[in-house]
């Protein structure tokens, strides 16, 4: 492994490191930005199949402490290193993790969503979500789907893109491991979903079953909706709701517990866990 060492926060090799939260913002074009030592271990673990590393840019005193992460990863990654001092003025604040890698997912094995539902076993549990705009409720959701055994994720356009930085290491890199695909409209995706046999599963806090009396199918999506609002009112009526049992006190859970909660449930009946 050859290790480059940077000295000035202008130097192009690290360019798409700098003014990271900006460029959160505006977007990367299909390009990522992983940060911290767990994501980073994930990533090296899959690059080449749907993502790939393109630079890697740590911290001169965290190099000897993942060596052997950085050694998983081919010759033709550059790897660079810096002081703190550069490393801050390169991200534009104080990178305390130390670690960052720019990565691509890879457009030859990204696929549409009838693909990825074709690809599916016979017997599946999936997670969908219809316009999910906070970052970090997207991590948790891989996160939950990854630990409950879902087999796939999927997002409508509205929903945000869980390779956002926030979104990736909330979900300790699982957005990188589970299969997922955004969809258009949130009406069309399950649509698609029922064409393919999928037992359809809506939560909302004014559905008349509780979650726990739901015997799945082979096939089941779990529905999730926004924060506060949830699902729109066309799906609410087209597909019977479920809830999740709870104190009158409080109105609705946060999406990313409900999620967690309906999952386990899903997943403990159909023998994933236990």
């Amino acid at each position: 492994m050859t290790v480059e060492t940077i000295t000035d926060p202008d130097d192009e090799r690290v360019a798409p490191f700098r003014a990271i939260r900006e460029r959160d913002l505006v977007g990367r074009r299909g390009q990522f930005i992983v940060e911290g030592t767990v994501v980073l271990r994930v990533l090296s673990q899959v690059h080449g199949r749907v993502f790939r590393a393109e630079r890697i840019l740590v911290l001169e005193n965290r190099l000897s402490g993942i060596g052997d992460i950085l050694a998983d990863f081919p010759a033709d990654v550059p790897v660079y290193a810096c002081n703190t001092q550069v490393m801050n003025a390169i991200a534009g604040f104080d990178m305390h993790r130390g670690v960052l890698a720019l990565g691509t997912r890879l457009a030859s094995v990204s696929p549409s969503p009838a693909e990825l539902l074709e690809a599916l076993p016979d017997d599946a549990l999936v997670a969908a979500a219809i316009g999910l705009s906070n970052h970090d409720n997207a991590g948790s959701l891989f996160r939950n789907a990854t630990a409950f055994g879902a087999d796939a994720v999927l997002l409508d356009e509205t929903s945000c893109d869980p390779l956002y930085r926030k979104s990736l290491r909330v979900s300790v890199g699982s957005v990188l491991r589970m299969p997922w695909i955004r969809a258009s409209d949130g009406e069309g995706l399950l649509t698609g979903l029922a064409a393919a046999g999928f037992q359809i599963v809506t939560l909302s806090p004014a559905g008349a079953t509780t979650i726990d009396r739901l015997q799945p199918s082979r096939r089941t999506a779990l529905i999730l909706g926004t924060e506060g609002e949830g699902l729109p009112a066309s799906i609410m009526q087209r597909f019977s709701p479920v809830r999740i049992a709870q104190s009158p006190d409080l109105d609705s859970l946060n999406v990313s517990m409900a999620a967690g909660i309906a999952l386990y449930e899903l997943a403990l009946k159909k023998g994933r866990i236990g």
